[in-house]
């Protein structure tokens, strides 16, 4: 293999698990201010909620606990985790190639 390919390689893997890292950090960044109990009127917590929304979307209504905070940490948190697990696993592998 040539050190061209492999710089390449490197390359798109560290780019795959910084795109993994920053979804993780908007949904743990929304974890917080729902914790914290952040004013939704803001446009900055507006623009966290929407993104992690749409990040989660598939996890976020997930859980059935009683207490909300629950569901939020659970659902949101599951899907943080599985970003940066796949995205950290399929960045490994492309620095094999």
């Amino acid at each position: 293999m040539s050190p061209r390919h492999r710089n390449g390689s490197a390359q798109a893997a560290t780019a795959v698990a910084v795109v993994a890292d920053v979804m993780a950090a908007i949904i743990g960044l929304w974890i917080l201010m729902y914790l914290f109990d952040a004013n939704r009127a803001n446009d900055l917590v507006q623009f966290v909620q929407n993104a992690a929304r749409w990040l989660a979307g598939w996890s976020h209504d997930l859980f059935t606990f009683d207490a909300a905070w629950l569901r939020v940490v659970a659902g949101y948190g599951l899907a943080a985790l599985v970003y940066l697990l796949l995205g950290h696993a399929l960045a490994g592998r492309l620095r094999r190639y």
